[in-house]
Parts: C-alpha cells; sequence; structure tokens
C-alpha cells in the first residue's frame, strides 16, 4: 500500500502514514479544481500514474513537485502551503528500519512503516508466533527456516530487526495487539524442545500486558473461518485513514484498504475470535502446553 519511513529513532510516530495523509490532502485538493491526473502529471514532468502512487502514499514526495501541485491547485495561503511542504518534509525521512534494508525486501519496510504508526494490530497466525511476540532463540529458528546458509552477522541484524520492531509494544503510546494464533503454531517445536518453552513462558508473559490480547484457537474447534492463511489488520489514529489489511506471500504482500475487502477480513477476524478460546483462558492453556511439551506423544 505505501512505503515506510521516519528518522532513527525508537519506533513510533508514523512517516509512512504521513505520506498517506498527504497524499490524501493532494488528492482531495485536485478533485475540488476537477483537474485530471494526467493534467497534474504534466506540471510536475510526470504521468498519471505517478499522481497516483503519490496520492496513495507510495512513493516519496519531493518539496518541488508539491509546491508546483500546490500551486496548480490555487492553494495560495502562505501557512496552508508551508504546513503542507513541512509534512512533506517529514514524510521523507528515513525510517528506523532503513539500517536492515540490507537483509529485507521493500514490501516489508512498507509493513514496519504502517505498524509502527498503527493504534491496533488484529493478528492471525496459523504457522509461527507473530513476529511481536518472538523470543530471539524462537525467531532465529523461524528465520534459518526461510533463509538456510545465511550467515552469523545477518542472522543477528535480522533478529535485532524483530527486537527492534518489539519495541513499540512498550511505547506510552503502545498500539493494542490482538493476536490469535492456532494451537497447532504451539506444538509445531520451532527450534526444539528448549525453544518452544521459552516462547511459550514468554507468551504467558505477555498476554498479562494491558495492550496485548492473546487467544488460542483449540484443535477440536475444528474448521474456521481465516484457515486460508494468515493476515494482519492495521487501524491508525487518524480517522481518514482505512483500515489496511496485510496478507504477506512468499516473495510479496498485499495491502488491502478497499472497504468491502477490509470488511471482509474484519469478519474472519471476528469469527476466528469467536472460535478461539476467551482470552482469561490464555495463560491456563499455555501453562498446560509448556508442561505438555517435550513429552512423547
Amino acid at each position: 500500500m505505501s512505503t515506510g519511513s521516519q528518522q532513527e529513532e525508537a519506533p513510533g510516530s508514523g512517516p509512512t502514514v504521513l505520506r498517506i495523509l498527504l497524499g490524501a490532502q493532494l488528492r482531495r485538493l485536485r478533485e475540488s479544481k476537477g483537474i485530471t491526473r494526467e493534467d497534474a502529471g504534466y506540471e510536475i514532468r510526470a504521468s498519471g500514474s505517478k499522481i497516483s502512487r503519490m496520492e496513495l502514499g507510495r512513493v516519496s514526495f519531493k518539496e518541488r513537485d508539491v509546491a508546483d501541485l500546490l500551486t496548480l491547485y490555487g492553494v495560495a495561503d502562505a501557512q496552508e502551503r508551508e504546513q503542507l511542504l513541512v509534512l512533506a518534509r517529514q514524510a521523507n525521512n528515513p525510517g528506523w528500519w532503513q539500517q536492515f534494508s540490507d537483509v529485507m525486501p521493500g514490501w516489508f519496510q512498507s509493513y514496519l512503516g504502517l505498524e509502527a504508526a498503527s493504534t491496533l494490530i488484529r493478528t492471525y497466525e496459523i504457522q509461527f508466533v507473530p513476529g511481536l511476540l518472538q523470543t530471539p532463540d524462537y525467531a532465529r529458528a523461524v528465520i534459518m527456516l526461510g533463509h538456510a546458509g545465511v550467515t552469523p552477522e545477518e542472522m543477528n541484524k535480522r533478529v535485532e530487526l524483530r527486537r527492534q520492531r518489539q519495541q513499540i509494544l512498550d511505547r506510552p503510546d503502545a498500539p493494542q495487539l490482538w493476536a490469535v494464533i492456532d494451537e497447532a503454531v504451539l506444538r509445531r517445536p520451532i527450534g526444539g524442545v528448549d525453544v518452544m518453552r521459552a516462547q511459550i513462558e514468554f507468551l504467558i508473559e505477555a498476554s498479562k500486558k494491558p495492550n496485548v490480547r492473546l487467544q488460542i484457537i483449540p484443535f477440536h474447534a475444528g474448521g474456521h473461518a481465516a484457515a486460508g492463511g494468515p493476515f494482519a489488520i492495521l487501524r491508525f489514529p487518524e480517522p481518514e485513514l482505512p483500515d489496511v489489511v496485510y496478507v504477506e506471500q512468499l516473495t510479496s504482500a498485499i495491502y488491502l484498504d478497499k472497504r468491502e475487502d477490509v470488511d471482509h477480513y474484519a469478519m474472519a477476524m471476528e469469527r476466528v475470535c469467536i472460535d478461539a478460546e476467551a482470552p482469561n483462558n490464555t495463560p491456563e492453556i499455555l501453562g498446560k502446553l509448556l508442561h505438555e511439551v517435550g513429552r512423547p506423544a
């Protein structure tokens, strides 16, 4: 849906969202004047498709282009122009995750920008513990599955990226994380018995955080609404921004923000939450699983 950015600081404010906000404002200004994307693109020596990408927040903004578009759209008030130009500058700041760009694809950088700016993260997982709740050793084991033969340096960098992502849950303005995990995730011995025991213990502690809601779908629940695969739904503090659905694939990711798509995934999430055990039961369920890990089947 967009690309990520922010100054090197603790994961927090979201320039990814700033790009989306600025793009939305530029779109409203253009439409209010009845100007086509093609004509707007001609004004900044670009194409209509470039204007479309700018309005969706999918590309960085050149300050000169924004200034030229504001002139074309009749924005003459100096204060209003400056506010939008400042927004353009802020939206182009490099993200804290840029230092990890050599070990992750661009489409995942987009997700980090959205995740850092969200107020609510709802996620459904059927294969792995969510990245925001992984221990370092569990993360190493997961990374090895998809990146066999990585150097120790690259491995450490990938694990550190995951650790820095997790800092958002401890911010003063931390987002709410609502994770629904299939029981199979917790019975799959990723990394071996000791790693899984430590991971389950970590989840028990995480489930006690006021901003973390963790539910487990037991095997006896049978089939359920979202069995097709994992996904996340992100919500932002800006009321004009729609929720975004993130669906990760092997070599890319899909970002959905059309109302009908988001509603479809939201209903699926509601159903898996109903199929899952209540959050209050999670510590007890995890305690039993912890006791069973490593036992002969």
